[in-house]
């Protein structure tokens, strides 16, 4: 069976930046104990990439905070955990679920054992829980039902812990399982 991470907008601007909190800052170390304990070739990133023209986007009328704009500091992988997966491979994302993603997992599946859907499990990790994680948990189930979907609460934050506590639990009524973090 191939294990795929995918690791979701460990970005600067979600950790300690223009939309960080405390609970992000909290999971960069387990996020990167979790990064280390899977293949370097098996390893993806999600970038939440937006441009100069955020604030007229419809994302940018409802969270009027630029963040994440492409080239900047702020939508960068924080270097700690861009250290831990030299040879992950990223795919920018201008919203909060991907398709591109949904499609290269798919690929991936095609590749493995001929689609064989057994041969393959994805967990995902990082932030934000309750927008993105959530999303790209919920995308990748519809492109692929039959693949295990996983995601490990612990290397993973959300807006509020309330609502991180919200999306675990509509993850669990999408049939997406709870991991734990790999001693």
């Amino acid at each position: 069976m191939k294990k795929i991470l995918v690791v979701v907008d460990m970005q600067n601007d979600f950790i300690d930046g223009a939309l960080g909190t405390k609970e992000a800052i909290a999971i960069v170390p387990a996020v990167i104990e979790k990064i280390k304990s899977y293949q370097p070739d098996c390893i993806y990133a999600t970038r939440d990439t937006h441009g100069e023209n955020y604030m007229e986007t419809q994302e940018g009328k409802n969270l009027p905070v630029p963040h994440c704009i492409k080239g900047t500091k702020g939508w960068e992988v924080a270097d700690s955990v861009a250290a831990a997966m030299p040879n992950a491979v990223y795919v920018d994302k201008p919203s909060f679920g991907s398709t591109a993603l949904a499609h290269r997992m798919a690929s991936v599946l095609a590749k493995e054992r001929g689609g064989d859907s057994s041969e393959l499990e994805i967990e995902l990790i990082g932030l934000c829980t309750d927008i993105c994680v959530v999303s790209n948990a919920l995308v990748l189930k519809a492109a692929m039902p039959e693949v295990k979907i996983s995601v490990d609460p612990a290397c993973c934050a959300g807006v509020t812990p309330e609502s991180h506590e919200a999306a675990l639990k509509t993850m669990q009524m999408c049939q997406i399982q709870m991991s734990q973090r790999q001693a």
